[in-house]
């Protein structure tokens, strides 16, 4: 437990990719089995385990300390483990050092439900401040440490010799805690067999098309296509097995049980776009919103949310890998089997026919207007590389769209920004009916777009213009100004304004502007995205 305490905050202060990694990859060197498999399951897929874990704390705090003061020790940390870890009472009597990690989730794996409580006392009187909140990071399913699943897995493959992709490839094959997957990194086994579980490959990524890059790229050597709006999804089938996975290798087939019909049966791995489509129009993202992270869907989600996949590429077929092919020949593999199998609920990515780049452009102005994010660019002789390779494909997205919003309520952030009021929800005026008074209605909350000194600058404005608390949240005299960058607009029951916008950055502190001028929700309401066919 202690290498793992201090290895985990050793990266909730390193800012760096690579920092992180060479403390990742010192770590699963270091620890024995099964502990680092434990710790590679915290920081990738979550625990197996199953444990009512704010409702044990809230009863195990409040038996040990005046739940108003946790309370208040909580909206102002703002992270339940470290407010645990420092709020926890020494034991009277020495207690002995900190179990290994594996021994304690061996240990919360095996007990019932009733015992859970008991044990996480147990271990916490063991267990030094750091080693507590590393122990509660560990179990709560959240680390939140700056560490992704793949930059976990980059360090795994860091210690044989491997790419990550030879990681991703068996990943969905293993379970915690991994103990086969470390015998191979380190030689002492061959690589496991993910046998006949359809497993995850790792997608290729395109860049942000750029001004250097146009003059290296003819139009006869380029496809393209159009941007969807929804969420890049691979589609493993074989032996009689579906899988959906997200762009990042997460399973997420019992959310979308009617895709995995629709692959019953055959033998492919098939990269594309999952969307919502009613009547032969793509709907808005946020309608495919929310049928993700689901354990399971309603027939009411099934019916009102209609899942659909555009396919845009082929990596294997009838077991074939057929990633090495440029993409032309993938495409006419592509075509050919959708012509003989059809799938239901799929079809096509179309190609976007154009003799000039000049052409082109002007159908990218019009992205906007048909309600499509943008054109991919994908170079007719690129092979399917894993990763984002440099120069093969690109993504031209349509502009940023902006408004000027006014700051309405703010909430601390998360890790290094648990003392900083950096979550930032902001609206816009709305006229009432039948009257000239105008108030403000909530479109959007952004976290992004500031540098560091600018998140002191607002956190001391909005301690000094604070109206109103609602526990973690206060509310803003609205005097600030937000230049809100986004990419669209979509209707929203969530919001009392009726909209809300994707992708929402903070562009610019208009601290010039006063709070009068900035803009209306019929400014907004304009913005809103038409369906895309």
């Amino acid at each position: 437990m202690r290498a793992f305490a201090e290895t985990l905050d050793s990266l909730s202060t390193t800012p760096s990719r690579n920092g992180k990694l060479a403390l990742l990859t010192a770590y699963l060197r270091a620890a024995p089995d099964p502990d680092r498999g434990w710790a590679l399951a915290a920081l990738t897929d979550g625990l197996p385990l199953r444990i009512g874990f704010r409702r044990i704390l809230s009863e195990l705090m409040a038996a040990r300390t005046d739940p108003v003061l946790f309370k208040l020790s909580r909206d102002f940390v703002g992270d339940t483990a470290e407010t645990v870890a420092l709020l926890w009472p020494a034991p009277a009597d020495p207690a002995p050092p900190p179990p290994r990690l594996g021994e304690v989730v061996d240990e919360l794996l095996n007990a019932k439900p009733a015992e859970h409580a008991a044990i996480i006392a147990t271990v916490l009187d063991r267990c030094t401040v750091r080693e507590r909140w590393a122990f509660l990071k560990l179990i709560g399913g959240a680390p939140r440490v700056g560490v992704s699943a793949r930059l976990a897995k980059t360090a795994v493959a860091e210690i044989g010799g491997q790419d990550v992709s030879a990681i991703e490839e068996v990943w969905h094959a293993l379970k915690p805690p991994y103990t086969e997957l470390f015998a191979w990194m380190e030689g002492h086994a061959e690589r496991p067999d993910p046998g006949n579980v359809p497993v995850f490959r790792p997608l290729m990524l395109a860049h942000p098309v750029e001004d250097a890059d146009w003059p290296s790229l003819a139009p006869q050597d380029v496809a393209a296509e159009w941007k969807w709006d929804g969420i890049r999804v691979q589609v493993a089938a074989s032996a009689g097995d579906v899988r959906v996975y997200s762009r990042t290798g997460d399973d997420i087939s019992p959310a979308f049980p009617e895709i995995r019909s629709a692959f019953a049966g055959v033998d492919v791995v098939a990269d594309g776009e999952l969307l919502v489509v009613r009547d032969g129009a793509v709907a808005p993202f946020n309608d495919l919103q929310q049928r993700l992270n689901r354990k399971s869907v309603t027939s009411k989600m099934l019916r009102e949310s209609p899942a659909h996949l555009r396919l845009y590429d082929l990596l294997f077929v009838s077991g074939e890998d057929i990633r090495a092919l440029p993409f032309g020949q993938r495409r006419a593999h592509l075509e050919a089997w959708h012509a003989q199998v059809r799938p239901p609920l799929t079809d096509l990515s179309a190609l976007v026919p154009f003799a000039t780049f000049a052409e082109l452009e002007d159908l990218w102005r019009g992205a906007r207007e048909a309600g499509i994010e943008g054109l991919m660019l994908k170079r007719r002789a690129s092979p399917y590389l894993a990763g984002r390779p440099k120069g093969h494909w690109f993504k031209w997205k349509r502009a940023a769209l902006t408004l000027d919003c006014v700051l309405m309520y703010a909430q601390r952030g998360s890790g290094k920004r648990s003392s900083l009021y950096s979550d930032l929800t902001f609206g816009v005026w709305r006229t009432s009916a039948g009257s000239n008074e105008r108030e403000l209605v909530p479109v959007g909350k952004a976290y992004s777009g500031f540098t560091d000194v600018e998140l002191r600058d607002l956190d001391r404005f909005i301690r000094a213009n604070t109206t109103e608390t609602f526990g973690p949240v206060r509310a803003v005299a609205p005097k600030l100004v937000l230049e809100v960058a986004f990419d669209a607009v979509q209707p929203s029951t969530r919001h009392k304004s009726g909209v809300a916008m994707r992708f929402p950055r903070i562009h610019r502190i208009r601290w010039d502007k006063p709070a009068d001028e900035a803009d209306s929700l019929d400014a907004i309401m304009a913005l809103i995205d038409r369906p895309a066919a």
